[in-house]
């Protein structure tokens, strides 16, 4: 997916380093008419690493480099000197990033730590100088190894937004309009399905300088379990949310059954989500008077299964105590969750 600066899924082919060759040279100096074997071993080739790095949240890097190659080790020399190993290719990526085999689709690794460093092609060994062969039998061996060639692979990188909190809805549900009222995120904002093509991350600030990150996902629609719509690249960034936050209009025929639509959605695509602490959220509630959102609590008290809550956006109802829910699912202790 990609909009603007925004890009979560790119392939690459990568190439480590091949590994220099053992030198087969024998030793030659005034006086010294027949020196033996001293050839050195050649060097190993460059690694090819991926390395995670708090400051990036998005694999833009890679918008106009598709290929990682990494240096190829030095040859041996005489006097038993070995060639230089190959420089290493190290590529910074994003918390939360993803790697697959692009052939297989099985996932080789995750990057989830800042300075985490995961070797995806090894170098090659280099060859072993002609001094190694040497025997009694054969003093003055006059060949060597040739280094091993790297590694090269298609490999496939997806990023999953990690934060604490992400925002789950349909399309137009008022997501944008909470992150930009509970945090200092400035999503677009309009009133029509889909304004949102890209996760946006806000850090909302909590009572003596705590905080903590919500991610508004763009919205689901029906369906998008079987890749409709933007699908599974909407429904992966939720994967690493420890708190869900089922945003529901007021105004929507049927809330419960709204939540269970965007649950089923969760559910289809990867049953672990249905163990994640969830939270749903009434919004737009401001178009609501007194006896509306009593007669909307005792329907909600009676279909849904879950806790809830009302709030605006616009009119700042209810925010602060949402904080304080939020922090408290977040806080809780592990052995006490749902």
């Amino acid at each position: 997916m990609r909009e603007g600066n925004f890009i979560d899924y790119v392939k690459l082919h990568v190439s480590s380093g091949k590994g220099g060759s053992g030198s087969s040279h024998l030793h030659r100096e005034k006086y010294v008419a027949k020196g033996g074997p001293d050839g050195g071993d050649g060097g190993r080739g460059g690694h090819v690493i991926l390395r995670g790095n708090k400051n990036l949240w998005t694999l833009v890097e890679f918008s106009f480099r598709r290929h990682v190659r990494a240096e190829h080790g030095g040859n041996g020399g005489k006097q038993r000197s070995s060639g230089a190993d190959g420089q290493d290719e190290i590529v910074d990526v994003p918390l939360g990033t993803v790697i697959r085999d692009t052939d297989t689709q099985e996932i080789i690794d995750e990057v989830t730590e800042d300075g985490q460093e995961i070797i995806i092609a090894e170098g090659g060994m280099g060859g072993r100088g002609n001094w190694h062969f040497r025997s009694s039998t054969n003093q003055t061996p006059r060949y060597s190894q040739p280094g091993i060639d790297g590694k090269e692979l298609d490999i496939t990188l997806e990023l999953k937004v990690l934060a604490d909190v992400g925002l789950v809805g349909f399309p137009n549900a008022g997501k944008s309009t909470l992150l930009s009222v509970i945090t200092s995120a400035k999503p677009k904002i309009a009133d029509y399905e889909f304004t949102t093509l890209k996760p946006n991350l806000g850090i909302v600030k909590y009572r003596d300088f705590k905080s903590f990150v919500v991610a508004d996902i763009p919205g689901i629609i029906e369906g998008a379990a079987e890749g409709k719509g933007l699908g599974y690249r909407f429904l992966r960034h939720i994967e690493r949310n420890s708190t869900l936050l089922f945003l529901v209009p007021a105004d929507a025929e049927d809330v419960a059954k709204e939540y269970e639509i965007l649950l089923d959605e969760l559910r289809r695509y990867n049953p672990e989500m249905l163990d994640k602490d969830r939270l749903v959220v009434v919004s737009k509630t401001d178009m609501l008077d007194e006896e509306l959102k009593t007669e909307l609590k005792a329907e909600l008290d009676e279909n849904l299964p879950v806790p809830y809550h009302f709030i605006s956006s616009v009119a700042q109802q209810g925010l602060t105590e949402l904080k304080d829910k939020l922090w408290e699912m977040l806080n809780k202790d592990p052995e006490h969750k749902n």
